[in-house]
């Protein structure tokens, strides 16, 4: 079929205005990028600028100081593989972290299962148990180190229940300080955790555990093969703000300890701040800086990429 020459340019119009179409609402839909320029230019250089300096201060001796310094290179990260207080320094950032990621989740899932259920309490106990975490980490370390102290509150209490046996320097025995740092960190965010799997719980329908309660499922099956399952992205977010916090830690092991007795609880944030403050090895303590930074990197996409995947499996 032939069409006239008058409908052949109709046509070949309509095409024409059907390709510009979706380019015009492209441009017109297109976000403004030089919108975020200045914020990008203030962002490079509050962020990235003194970043680059201070990684090229990771390779020299400043002192902080003086201005004349000399570049070093890989010596500061020599050292700090035979100084025996880094080693063990992040040793001890890595058990914290560990120990409060595994600990904080198992209590606020714990939590979240117990004030997710029909209690007529449960919204006081939520408000209850998730009050700590609004508290200031250094205001909550300050009275944690009073209530732990030889004379504190904790120990009056088992004296006058009869436990004089469990009295203990909580914060002065070697042994025992890192440990009560860990506790304490738990104690105020372990609620926050609550929240997130609170939320998470809220978030799966009842008819799929009216389903499974009608196939057989008991409680404890129930929560694993359905509720877990879902869980899923709210496990990713408390994981990730449990390690990465508890790598970063530096606020309440401070208060409480100090990093003492000794260098017993020191952590990578504590020594950097020691090194740089007190010795004056400026240069030392950024080089220890960009190893916190690393170890945050590393652990922060690794977590990511695995939790990301069974994520996707568990959907």
């Amino acid at each position: 079929m032939t069409l006239a020459p008058h409908e052949q340019l109709q046509g070949h119009d309509r095409s024409l205005v059907a390709k510009r179409v979706p380019r015009i609402r492209r441009a017109r839909t297109a976000p403004p990028w030089w919108f975020a320029l200045p914020a990008l230019l203030l962002f490079a250089f509050v962020v990235l600028v003194p970043s680059a300096r201070g990684l090229y201060y990771a390779f020299t001796d400043w002192d902080g100081l003086d201005p004349h310094f000399s570049f070093i290179g890989l010596d500061n990260f020599s050292d700090m593989l035979r100084d025996p207080d880094a080693t063990q320094a992040i040793w001890h950032t890595l058990l914290i972290a560990v120990s409060i990621t595994v600990i904080q989740n198992a209590v606020g899932l714990i939590l979240a299962l117990g004030v997710n259920s029909a209690i007529k309490s449960r919204n006081v106990l939520r408000v209850f148990l998730f009050a700590p975490a609004v508290i200031t980490p250094i205001v909550t370390a300050y009275l944690w180190r009073n209530l732990l102290g030889p004379d504190g509150a904790v120990n009056s209490l088992l004296g006058a229940i009869g436990l004089t046996g469990w009295e203990q320097d909580w914060l002065g025995d070697p042994d025992l300080a890192l440990w009560a740092i860990v506790g304490v960190i738990v104690w105020q965010f372990a609620g926050y955790s609550m929240v997130i799997f609170l939320a998470g719980l809220q978030s799966v329908p009842r008819e799929v555990h009216e389903a499974a309660a009608i196939d057989g499922a008991g409680p404890v099956r129930r929560f694993w093969s359905v509720t877990r399952p879902l869980l899923a992205p709210a496990f990713t977010i408390n994981l990730m703000l449990s390690i990465i916090g508890g790598i970063k830690l530096f606020d309440q092991v401070f208060a409480l300890t100090g990093g003492g007795p000794g260098h017993a609880t020191d952590t990578l944030s504590t020594l950097i701040y020691k090194d740089a403050f007190t010795l004056g090895e400026f240069g030392y303590s950024i080089a220890l800086a960009v190893v916190l930074t690393i170890i945050v990197a590393i652990a922060s996409t690794g977590q990511y990429v695995m939790l990301s995947r069974n994520e996707r499996a568990a959907s």
